[in-house]
């Protein structure tokens, strides 16, 4: 499993680090989930997820408030010392000096945030649950078509990076080129997003590396994008039947996900970014509930039913 810093943590949450002494970079977390240690502040440490961020919000530091000074560092002690990652106050609750001592002293990072409990605890499960999910590099691009992300693929030089030019000209968005890391946060979703080293560029045969960013601007590219629907292109083979209605969805897998998959065969003449269009716009309409080959279908069944 991926691990995250908590420096990253820190950044991306915008939290105020308590314990600059520390180094953050070198502590890692490798659970998506959060903890609240309720529990543990009473004294019950079975089954105590100490992996995960520990984030005391209002309840636990009322019920620590109660306790006399004494008590309360001798529960905080139990909890930071037993190996935790870190430890993060809710609404702008600061903690006490001994609390920090003991941070600083059993190694333990204490942050603090803004937010509120049940909205921080939210957004670290969200973002984590993108940054350690299960990964893998493929060879293709993705662009944001009409808000479905479309992800083409085929052998090197077939025309994938044309066809994204042409999307981005036409007022879609480049996720990635040649390289795509497919990330699965869900049984449902897989997240798609380029490398850092290669982010915003496209290689064009002939031409070489731009960058679609400074040429296009800010809203000709996006950083990350849900992967709906997947483009195969390959050169046109006479021998082989190609599907011409669509009644049936085919599908590919990645990271145990199906995703929607069309296979499109490549002719000199073929308008492929109108053709990715067309299937991301076809793609949202079976989603609302349209097909249009079972329409059809349907129109000659009737037809079919017609007393002659």
């Amino acid at each position: 499993m991926y691990g995250v810093t908590i420096t990253e943590l820190i950044d991306k949450l915008g939290l105020k680090n308590m314990t600059p002494e520390l180094d953050t970079d070198s502590i890692m977390l490798v659970h998506p989930d959060v903890n609240r240690p309720a529990l543990q502040l009473t004294g019950f440490f079975d089954h105590f997820d100490q992996d995960r961020v520990q984030i005391i919000g209002y309840v636990e530091h009322a019920f620590l408030e109660t306790l006399t000074p004494e008590r309360r560092r001798e529960v905080y002690e139990k909890l930071i010392a037993s190996k935790i990652p870190c430890l993060l106050y809710s609404r702008g609750m600061t903690p006490g000096e001994s609390v920090l001592e003991l941070c600083s002293y059993y190694g333990v990072p204490c942050m603090v945030s803004d937010k509120k409990t049940s909205d921080l605890m939210a957004e670290v499960i969200r973002w984590l649950n993108v940054k350690l999910a299960p990964m893998i590099s493929i060879h293709g691009v993705l662009v944001d078509v009409f808000g479905e992300g479309v992800l083409i693929m085929g052998e090197s030089g077939i025309g994938k990076s044309e066809a994204a030019l042409e999307l981005i000209k036409r007022g879609h968005r480049l996720v990635s080129d040649d390289v795509v890391e497919i990330r699965r946060v869900s049984d449902e979703t897989l997240i798609g997003s380029a490398p850092d080293i290669t982010r915003h560029f496209i290689e064009l045969r002939g031409i070489g590396i731009i960058d679609v960013k400074t040429l296009f601007g800010v809203e000709s590219v996006k950083d990350t994008q849900g992967i709906d629907i997947v483009i195969k292109l390959e050169e046109w083979d006479r021998e082989k039947e190609y599907d011409r209605l669509g009644m049936e969805d085919q599908y590919t897998e990645f990271l145990g996900n199906k995703v929607v998959c069309h296979s499109i065969p490549i002719r000199p003449g073929r308008n492929l970014a109108i053709i990715v269009e067309s299937a991301a716009i076809n793609y949202r309409q079976k989603q609302m509930g349209y097909n249009a080959a079972k329409e059809l279908y349907n129109r000659v069944q009737a037809n079919l039913a017609k007393p002659k």
